[in-house]
């Protein structure tokens, strides 16, 4: 489902209240559209693919896999490829291992993408049992996929260049003090993350 506009929009203006630099960049950057992904297994196996990767080669492989695996791309259908099928399609050996933890613990029952926990680090530690899901993905999947509000994802090269672009730092901050300058933002970090892509982008930032 995501964050809809709307919701970023309100998110940015509490922050824009206790932040006037944010105000300032809400002036010159405007709002951030939505950014949706949808909720479930497939979303991941997705992120599997796209990982170290070109867009467009992802794209190509994602492609294969729906062809070989059907539009559905059940899990229990991946599982039941060998090595050799799914290499073919373009998956290394090391994704063909994340796409199959991920795909044991949903065919399994051991991971339910729809009743994850409501607490966003009990999530994002759900999330991470499958291998390749680092931190990053986890918060990204949340944010994006189900529109948790206050996901902040310090980790994120652009997320920390493009908070020292609004705040005016001198350097990029490090991932802890990313994190810790977003504090006071509680519970609007979400829309906070989704605006520092945004004013990144901005050649007018």
């Amino acid at each position: 489902m995501g964050i809809s506009a709307q919701a970023i929009r309100n998110g940015l203006d509490a922050v824009a209240k206790t932040e006037p630099a944010f105000a300032r960049a809400l002036e010159i950057a405007g709002y951030p559209e939505a950014r949706i992904r949808p909720t479930g297994y497939k979303t991941l196996l997705r992120t599997i693919v796209g990982q170290q990767v070109s867009v467009a080669a992802a794209t190509s492989v994602w492609t294969k896999l729906e062809a070989e695996l059907g539009k559905d791309m059940a899990a229990s259908e991946l599982l039941a490829r060998d090595f050799a099928t799914l290499r073919a399609c373009g998956l290394s050996r090391q994704k063909q291992g994340y796409a199959r933890s991920l795909c044991e613990l949903v065919d399994r029952g051991e991971l339910d993408l729809g009743d994850l926990p409501e607490d966003d680090e009990d999530a994002i530690a759900e999330l991470t049992r499958i291998k390749g899901i680092g931190r990053w993905s986890a918060e990204i999947y949340l944010l994006f996929a189900e529109g948790r509000p206050d996901i902040w994802p310090a980790g994120d090269l652009a997320v920390q260049a493009g908070i020292g672009k609004i705040l005016g730092l001198a350097e990029r901050p490090s991932e802890e003090e990313t994190r810790a300058l977003a504090e006071p933002w509680r519970p609007h970090r979400g829309a906070a993350a989704i605006f520092t892509w945004h004013s990144y982008d901005n050649p007018a930032m």
